[in-house]
Order: structure tokens, then C-alpha cells, then sequence
């Protein structure tokens, strides 16, 4: 796919070099010079541009790309100003990231298709590793239910997948889990990959390293890390 991510900031810039190395074309822009020349050898084009200025924004291959994200956090009013510039020329797709509820308002109301919030899921993130005493990743699926990717405790290691009770005993679904491998690539050298489990072997053990994933709500979570810990 190709991308436009306009605002190269530390999001931007981590955005654009993630998904150029996942095989997408991505096209940069931001006002910033610096920026540019910082990220231009990493992805396939980078322009210096204004994106609050409409004809500077016409410049850039609006209708030759896949999604338009707009990155710019610090900086409200562009941001702002951005996407009503890009509906206004006729942006098909846009993202558009919101680092507080009024930005993230805003933005609803411009009718952007979808608002990224990565302040909000790091502070999710988080919380939930301050919580339970892991480390996890979190996603919102409603007000109160989460699913939660952590590394298996202790208390798990060495029973078998298949005899896992998570649901009958804390009240939330074990619903994959995965295991680091080593892998080589194209070039011969080794790095990090995961492995998905069969959760319903009854052969197969939980071993240290194990992720497990898992979709159910805060006080299911609370509750079991409280018990096994």
C-alpha cells in the first residue's frame, strides 16, 4: 500500500520507518526541514511543506495514495487546519492523531475515518503494567473489557494448554498464545519471531516466555494476578 504521513515527529517518523520496513511505500512531509532530512534516505519521498498552507498541500500525490495520516500532535491548530485542508480538496481516507479529548472532539467532528490515540493506549498500557505487575499490551474493545497480551506467570508454567481452566477460575478467555522463536532471514541473520501455540494440545506445556492473550475485564484481570501473585 502507499502511504502519506504528514507531520514527521517522533510517531511519525517510528509510523513511516515501521511501515516502509513492512513493505509499504510511504511518502513523508512536514514543515520541518530537520525532520525531513533526518527520515528522507528511510522512506521513498519527503517533502518540506506546510500542510496549513492549501496550495503547498496540493503539491503532494493526495489522490495517489492509499491513507493520509496526519501525525501532527504538538502543534493543535495544524493539525486541525491540515484535516479541514485535506476534506476540503477532497481526501478520500484520512487518520489523524488526538493527544486530548478536545483535539480528539475536534476531529470527530471533521469526520476523519479513524482517530489515533497513542498517548492514550501508552497510558492504558501502562496502568495495566503498574496494576497487575507485568508488562502488557492493551486494547479497548469496550468501556471495561480489554484484550491483554502479558508473558505467562509463573504460576501457569508447566501445565498443559489443553487443561487451562482461565475461564471457569478468573472469568476471563485465554484466546491465543504464542511462543519466541528464532528465525532467519533472506540475508542469513537471526532474529526474534513468534510462534503460534495450539491452546487445545494437551501435550503441549506453557513454558517461560510464553505470551498468552487474553479478552476480558479489568476486575477478571485484577483478580487473577492478585491471586496468583
Amino acid at each position: 500500500m502507499r502511504y502519506l504521513i504528514i507531520g514527521l515527529g517522533i510517531y511519525g517518523t517510528n509510523l513511516a520507518i515501521d511501515l516502509t520496513d513492512m513493505g509499504h511505500e510511504v511518502i513523508g512531509a512536514d514543515i520541518s526541514a530537520q525532520k525531513v532530512e533526518t527520515i528522507k534516505d528511510y522512506i521513498s519521498t519527503a517533502y518540506i511543506i506546510d500542510s496549513t498552507d492549501e496550495q503547498a498541500l496540493n503539491a503532494l500525490p493526495l489522490k495517489n495514495v492509499d491513507l493520509i495520516i496526519v501525525a501532527i500532535g504538538e502543534n493543535f491548530g495544524a493539525s486541525v487546519k491540515t484535516v479541514a485542508l485535506l476534506k476540503k480538496i477532497g481526501a478520500t481516507k484520512i487518520y489523524a492523531r488526538a493527544i486530548d479529548e478536545l483535539h480528539e472532539s475536534i476531529l470527530q467532528g471533521l469526520k476523519v475515518d479513524r482517530i489515533l490515540t497513542p498517548e492514550q493506549r501508552a497510558a492504558h498500557d501502562l496502568s495495566y503494567e503498574m496494576e497487575l505487575g507485568t508488562h502488557v499490551d492493551a486494547l479497548c474493545v469496550d468501556k471495561d473489557y480489554y484484550v491483554l497480551n502479558f508473558k505467562a506467570p509463573k504460576y501457569f508454567l508447566g501445565m498443559v494448554y489443553g487443561e487451562i481452566t482461565i475461564d471457569r477460575a478468573f472469568g476471563f478467555k485465554l484466546i491465543a498464545a504464542t511462543r519466541p522463536v528464532t528465525k532467519s532471514n533472506i540475508l542469513g541473520i537471526d532474529h526474534q519471531a513468534q510462534r503460534l501455540l495450539d491452546i487445545k494440545d494437551f501435550t503441549l506445556k506453557v513454558e517461560d516466555g510464553d505470551i498468552f492473550t487474553c479478552f476480558g475485564s479489568s476486575r477478571n484481570y485484577r483478580n487473577m494476578f492478585r491471586y496468583i501473585n
